[in-house]
């Protein structure tokens, strides 16, 4: 550089959020997925076993969605919302309210639930958002093979999310300890 030349700022690169799987077909996606592990979150800190959550076509066309689990005190705790998918495109990327909690009361609203990655029948998905904040492993089963399982570690890398930060959900049926998927 000569002298008096003023080095350029370098030009931050935008983050960029993860990628929706290509084309996320909605009949296949609707009905009851168990939650396997997730990136721990506020509002299911009081589920100890059994997250569910049930997804459903409302009569506007958008999906209800109904999210279950068996409290540490072994009650069901509930909540309903709706989904709309917000990119017509893929499919996979949607928005998520749930009425009187904060943040998340509006049916309108930016992306905060994107299908980053789909088991190839359907029997398991991966769910992000576009800051990476929150991850949720779904399946239809309680449980996942081992092959299924390096498929959903090998997509939480591919979302540009570390395994270690999600942490295995108790399920009837499946896994009963809470670990890191990375010691699982």
């Amino acid at each position: 550089m000569a002298a008096g030349e003023v080095a350029a700022a370098p030009v931050p690169v935008p983050v960029t959020g993860p990628a929706p799987v290509p084309r996320l077909d909605l009949e296949r996606y609707l009905g009851t997925w168990r939650q396997l592990a997730a990136i721990p979150q506020y509002f299911n800190l009081i589920c100890a076993r059994d997250t569910q959550a049930n997804y459903s076509l409302d009569p506007q066309g958008n999906i209800a969605v109904r999210n279950s689990c068996i409290t540490w005190v072994n009650t069901v705790n509930e909540i309903e919302g709706t989904a709309v998918v917000n990119d017509r495109e893929t499919g996979a990327q949607l928005h998520v309210s749930f009425p009187g909690v904060p943040t998340q009361d509006s049916l309108e609203g930016p992306t905060n639930y994107i299908v980053t990655a789909l088991g190839p029948d359907y029997s398991w998905a991966l769910v992000t958002d576009p800051s990476r904040l929150s991850g949720f492993v779904l399946a239809r089963a309680a449980a996942l093979d081992e092959g299924a399982w390096q498929e959903v570690l090998a997509a939480i890398t591919a979302a540009g999310q570390n395994p270690c930060m999600y942490l295995t959900s108790p399920t009837t049926g499946g896994e009963s300890r809470i670990v890191p998927l990375c010691v699982r």
